[in-house]
């Protein structure tokens, strides 16, 4: 059963319009930009809302070719051992200002640095301009000597789908893959067929009516949104690396993580899903405001330093040596 505090917080987040002056919560995305713009700034925000970072986070801007990234690590996190993050932002928003405090409990919790990159978004950038971002990333850090087995994805919502895609990507294409990956309440179906899209509507929190489906056409654009790459759902999981993933029963996108864990233990990728009873999208980010967050956190930082080891995985093996793309300050 779902905690008081939990339960609190998301009538708190259902009403929030009340503190705003609002009779009513927006209720739908429109196809329109202003809607994206609209929902951009409420994206940066809601981060406001998180809190500021601890004294012992540090924050160091990167450069990875036109890639804006940051290093976020505390004085004690190793500089061999990284989480490659992927923001969430339904491939129309997200930077690394929005996420960067989220990311810093994981670092804290895990001992484990992490390297959060801006990819682009749609309208403006469609697929698959966030995907190839992200092998950008992937392999910049291959190229300052980080082995793969010192790797581990992680992501959140379109964030954790793009995770999934770029490990189907990796692997298709032969490359190292990093050692493990973990996903909270991944997209992994843009023709948006899940049936919670539609049975988990009213209870979901956080998102607006139609924002999948614009969200969608925004960055598939003229593409099949079957495309494993855009919809990781649709690809050959066999090969993939362990992956953990957690997601919220009142998520709409619930039914993503459902069946993307099916497949892959069919295909036997090394699966865990764990799914929060009475809560949302996204729910572990939220930390220490109640108990189901924090137990999710801890659980997910155990796994991070149980994974990220100092061992030699079998892809670093292969000779692939990707060229320097530069930078930092």
């Amino acid at each position: 059963m779902p905690s008081l505090q939990s339960r609190l917080f998301v009538f708190m987040v259902r009403h929030s319009h009340w503190l705003r002056l609002q009779p009513k919560r927006r209720t739908i995305i429109d196809w329109d930009m202003a809607s994206i713009t609209d929902f951009r700034k409420q994206g940066e925000e809601g981060a406001k809302a998180f809190g500021k970072l601890s004294d012992e986070v540090k924050i160091t801007p990167v450069h990875i070719g036109n890639l804006y990234a940051e290093w976020i690590e505390t004085a004690t996190t190793p500089n061999d051992k990284v989480i490659l993050y992927f923001h969430g932002g339904g491939y129309v928003s997200g930077t690394c200002f929005a996420h960067r405090t989220h990311v810093a409990k994981f670092v804290r919790g895990s001992g484990i640095r992490a390297l959060l990159f801006e990819y682009r978004v749609a309208p403006e950038h469609p697929y698959p301009a966030a995907l190839d971002d992200a092998l950008t990333a992937y392999e910049w850090l291959l190229a300052q000597g980080i082995q793969s087995s010192k790797i581990a994805f992680m992501g959140d919502s379109a964030g954790g789908g793009l995770v999934l895609a770029t490990l189907l990507k990796l692997k298709d294409e032969g490359r190292p893959l990093p050692t493990a990956a973990v996903c909270l309440s991944p997209w992994t179906d843009l023709a948006c067929t899940g049936e919670s899209l539609v049975t988990v509507a009213k209870l979901d929190p956080f998102t607006p009516g139609n924002a999948w489906t614009v969200f969608s056409y925004h960055y598939v654009g003229g593409n099949d949104p079957r495309l494993p790459y855009i919809s990781p759902l649709y690809g050959d999981m066999r090969g993939l690396p362990p992956i953990l993933i957690y997601a919220g029963d009142y998520d709409v996108l619930i039914d993503d993580s459902r069946r993307f864990a099916a497949k892959a233990k069919a295909a036997g990728v090394e699966m865990d899903l764990r799914i929060g009873e009475g809560l949302f999208h996204c729910y572990p980010v939220c930390g220490s405001l109640f108990p189901e967050a924090q137990q999710a956190m801890n659980e997910i930082c155990a796994y991070l330093q149980t994974r990220v080891t100092s061992s030699v995985s079998k892809s670093d093996e292969q000779q692939w040596s990707p060229e320097a793309l530069v930078m930092t300050p």
